[in-house]
């Protein structure tokens, strides 16, 4: 049985649920569970008929809590640096994606579940959500993009906090600093999700593609190099069949059916 459960929903084209199918551990990050998710990034990322990704959970009680450290109590230094392989292809697979990716979060998001969840674009979480990386605590970093991806999320000092004293939030928390984008009753994280998800994909295929890559590769750029980045992205989807079905249909009142070139 897999760990890693790939939805293509009926009735919401173009989003895709990638489900962390490991109740009975929490969804605990194995060197299997991480090879199953890049695999599975890896295959939704070659899907041209991707519009949006839902990362959730099929854990009652958690997203995910992290790495799997029964596993890493049985293995050796050698052991631990190449599974360090398979968890980066894992975090990068997802990081990488082309499409809009929205985290499902409830219950426990721990060290690498929370960075599962950084590594998504937007971060829906329910009322019982716990977040935190503790990993100085036991001895390691955060090492799944932690580091940078709070950093980038909630800027030096919040993330410091957090990843010094390696203590947990709850999700009130978590949504005042801006680590949840959207806070939802509990139990309704997966609905939200997927609400959002099928709202983005409602739009241009190009427009999104292109306009998430703006915004990945000019973030960190100076303002002269990441406007150059944004006009090549304005370009690339200025002059595509979707630019033209996007006019016409505005014109015609009428909902746009993208060709998504």
């Amino acid at each position: 049985m897999g760990s890693v459960t790939i939805n293509r929903l009926d009735g919401v084209p173009g989003v895709i649920e990638l489900v962390l199918d490991r109740p009975e551990a929490h969804n605990a990050l194995s060197t299997d569970h991480a090879r199953q998710l890049a695999a599975a990034t890896a295959e939704v990322a070659a899907d041209p008929a991707a519009r949006a990704v839902v990362l959730s959970s099929s854990a009652p009680k958690a997203f995910c809590v992290g790495a799997d450290l029964k596993e890493r109590n049985t293995i050796d230094d050698d052991g631990l640096r190449a599974q360090r392989v398979v968890f980066r292809a894992m975090f990068t697979g997802l990081v990488e994606l082309p499409v809009p990716t929205v985290a499902a979060v409830h219950g426990y998001a721990l060290g690498g579940g929370l960075e599962l969840a950084l590594s998504c674009d937007l971060i829906v979480a329910d009322e019982t959500a716990v977040v935190g990386l503790p990993e100085v605590s036991v001895g390691v970093i955060p090492g799944g993009g932690g580091t940078q991806l709070l950093t980038r999320r909630l800027g030096w000092s919040r993330a410091a906090d957090l990843i010094f004293t390696a203590r947990r939030l709850d999700a009130d928390e978590a949504y005042r600093l801006g680590l949840a984008d959207r806070l939802v009753p509990a139990g309704s994280a997966r609905a939200a999700a997927l609400e959002l998800a099928a709202a983005v994909a409602a739009n241009s295929p190009v427009g999104i593609r292109n306009a998430k890559r703006a915004m990945r590769h000019g973030f960190d750029a100076p303002l002269a190099a990441g406007l150059d980045i944004e006009d090549a992205a304005w370009r690339a989807t200025a002059f595509s069949g979707d630019r033209k079905e996007g006019v016409a249909a505005f014109n015609e009142k009428r909902r746009p059916d993208w060709p998504g070139e």
